[in-house]
């Protein structure tokens, strides 16, 4: 028996912000004060640093729960199974719900179940939950999935990943440029072929003040009400460098899988320059250098969307090719994430 991916969808919105629409915000620092730096300026470094030269935001009209209900759809018609017979529904998110303009976070009834609803699913015994893990809730779920098909509650999953951080972004703050919106998802099954998921790992740090390197937080101008996404980026920059290499590397050696062989790491998408030094890490620990076209990319565009960036990103690479990044029977890929919690975790895994 092995844990397979039959199918899988995303859902990119329409909305193109690129970063040339901040030159004309007023960007404040910690502690209140405007920042005297060009918004040019800034915006330049940003764009090096992170890679991103534009992201998508949701139609004003679209939540979290509709994104990700075009995601699942798209990843049900790709596996061509009946949607009446899955078994469970597992939903990704950070923030619920979040109408266009509120700031208001709405939870309940969970994602999963709002979603199911609008697939029509008649099954009772199609069961819904929402997972929040921070950025690795999507992997995390998968990992579930796995965990439920394995003690035989379950024979097909849907693990969906659904984020819209634009509603939640405080745009008097410099980080808010790098957050976007959007939605992917995957059916899970127990299939008697080769492949699917080999090993994983998943780990929480808190010891030393790792829960509050990533929050919800006032906003940086004062007279704004309200909570939003923030982050101590050095800080996460630095955890992420120290912890997540290593992680990959269990997750190989658990799954006795040789360096050499494998052949895409699909990484949380949360910028370019600390991906790059994760994966050139990881190498380090095993000596080699890191292999030209390893690491596909979509954050150029679409940002980082927290929970769906891998999901969007496999999707896009095991249909379409993305950016010269192709998938082939038998390639071995890994997938690894890092983000609120602390939270780590990565998933190998054989086409």
């Amino acid at each position: 028996m092995n844990f397979k991916i039959t199918g899988t969808g995303s859902y990119i919105p329409n909305i193109t912000k690129k970063n040339s629409d901040f030159l004309n915000k007023s960007f404040i620092d910690d502690n209140g004060q405007e920042i005297s730096i060009p918004n040019s300026e800034t915006i330049n470094k940003f764009s090096s640093i992170t890679g991103i030269v534009e992201r998508r935001y949701a139609d004003i009209q679209m939540n979290s729960s509709d994104i990700g209900t075009q995601a699942a759809k798209n990843a049900i018609k790709n596996s061509e199974i009946n949607p009446e017979e899955l078994d469970y529904i597992i939903c990704s998110h950070n923030f619920g719900d979040v109408n266009y303009g509120s700031n208001n976070y709405d939870m309940m009834p969970s994602l999963a179940s709002r979603i199911k609803s609008n697939l029509k699913i008649k099954n009772p015994n199609s069961v819904c939950y929402d997972i929040i893990c921070g950025c690795p809730g999507w992997i995390e779920s998968m990992i579930q999935a796995k965990a439920l098909i394995s003690s035989k509650m379950a024979s097909k999953c849907l693990i969906i990943a659904a984020e819209t951080l634009s509603r939640v972004i405080d745009h008097h703050d410099r980080d808010s440029m790098i957050f976007g919106d959007g939605a992917g998802a995957a059916i899970l099954e127990k299939k008697n072929e080769k492949g699917g998921i080999i090993s994983h790992v998943s780990a929480t740090h808190t010891f030393d003040g790792e829960k509050d390197l990533l929050f919800v937080g006032k906003s940086n101008n004062k007279k704004l009400k309200g909570k939003f996404i923030k982050m101590q980026g050095r800080k996460v920059y630095e955890f992420a460098l120290k912890n997540v290499p290593q992680a990959m590397k269990n997750c190989l050696e658990i799954g006795n899988i040789n360096i050499n062989d494998l052949k895409k790491i699909f990484i949380h998408q949360a910028n370019k320059k600390m991906d790059d030094a994760i994966i050139k890490r990881f190498y380090k620990l095993y000596e080699t250098p890191m292999p030209k076209n390893v690491m596909p990319m979509n954050i150029e565009h679409y940002g980082n969307s927290s929970v769906a960036t891998v999901p969007t990103l496999f999707d896009e690479v095991i249909k379409n090719n993305k950016n010269g990044h192709s998938l082939n029977d038998g390639d071995i890929i890994l997938f690894a994430s890092v983000g609120a919690g602390m939270n780590i975790n990565a998933i190998s895994y054989q086409i």
